[in-house]
């Protein structure tokens, strides 16, 4: 199989039309604002508002719904997030889980992968913009409060001064040296799982750069020839991870920087035997591991982890 971004990773997709065009309307926005068909999606200690954990599916509210749930809540501080089926869509962050409530605030991460990907991916923008600006009240430069412009997407402060949402580059990379991959593990996951090295990108610093830095850093291995994979928006709280393959042009491991418990080479037999319990299907870890373990001869990951489940 070929190295490429042929599909979109979990919360990416082009599900909803962001129309940013439309945030520079203000009488566009508050219009919409009250429209009876506008959907609007909940935050709440930036956790997502799920109908379901049996069969998890997003609730998002009209206005009417808005309004019988708690009268006080007030949807003009809501951030405008697109257009999804000709409809438009806003992020709203609740200071309190109202009661009675039919649904339950989850932490996205404990159900993004048992979603429709064009709800993961709306809940992952809310997720992130809510969270955003709930860090973001006051100016760094001033102290003053911060006023929010541009359907949510700007803060404005007093003397003019302006914040845009923050995205947090980071790469993450599957080394591989022949039929091997190098895989490390964090003292707090569950027992036996190891994942691809990650870390943020630095100021000043590439993208190729950030790679071989993170793995010599965190491993003591070098790289050679990385190469760019796809990328994945991560809300957690609000990082872009980018991810890339990389050949090994070393291979002793030794744990530099206190990040790791532990890092090890494991084969492609490894992993099909379930040697290692692998990062969750919703990451980009894992479409990195699929993509290199498919390139040889045999079942594919999917057929593999599949045909274990089943067993």
């Amino acid at each position: 199989m070929a190295y490429g971004a042929e599909v979109a990773n979990h919360f990416g997709g082009p599900w909803l039309d962001r129309a940013s065009r439309l945030r520079q309307d203000p009488a566009w926005l508050s219009a919409a604002i009250g429209a009876q068909d506008t959907l609007f999606v909940p935050v709440h200690a930036e956790r997502c508002l799920i109908a379901s954990l049996e069969a998890p599916r997003a609730r998002f509210l009209t206005r009417a719904q808005l309004t019988e749930l708690d009268p006080a809540i007030d949807p003009a501080d809501a951030v405008f997030l697109g257009l999804h089926e000709a409809r438009a869509v806003f992020a709203l962050a609740l200071a309190r889980t109202p009661d009675p409530l039919d649904g339950e605030f989850v932490d996205l991460w404990q159900v993004g992968q048992r979603l429709a990907p064009a709800e993961a991916a709306i809940l992952a923008y809310a997720k992130a913009m809510v969270g955003w600006r709930s860090r973001h009240r006051y100016c760094s430069e001033t102290g003053a409060p911060l006023a929010a412009t541009t359907g949510g997407h700007v803060l404005a402060a007093p003397d003019g001064r302006r914040l845009f949402p923050r995205v947090d580059p980071a790469i993450i990379v599957l080394v591989s040296d022949g039929d091997r991959c190098l895989l490390g593990r964090q003292a707090k996951w569950p027992p036996g799982r190891y994942s691809t090295i990650a870390g943020f990108v630095e100021p000043g610093e590439s993208l190729e750069d950030a790679v071989a830095r993170e793995v010599e850093e965190e491993t003591d291995v070098r790289i050679r020839d990385p190469r760019y994979h796809s990328s994945q928006p991560w809300p957690f709280p609000s990082s872009l991870m980018l991810g890339f393959h990389a050949e090994a042009a070393t291979t002793a491991i030794h744990l530099n920087d206190g990040e790791l418990a532990d890092a090890r080479w494991f084969s492609r037999q490894d992993i099909a035997d379930g040697d290692v319990r692998l990062p969750p299907a919703l990451s980009i870890s894992r479409r990195l591991i699929a993509t290199w373990f498919d390139r040889w001869d045999g079942p594919s990951l999917t057929t593999v982890l599949g045909a274990r489940a089943a067993g």
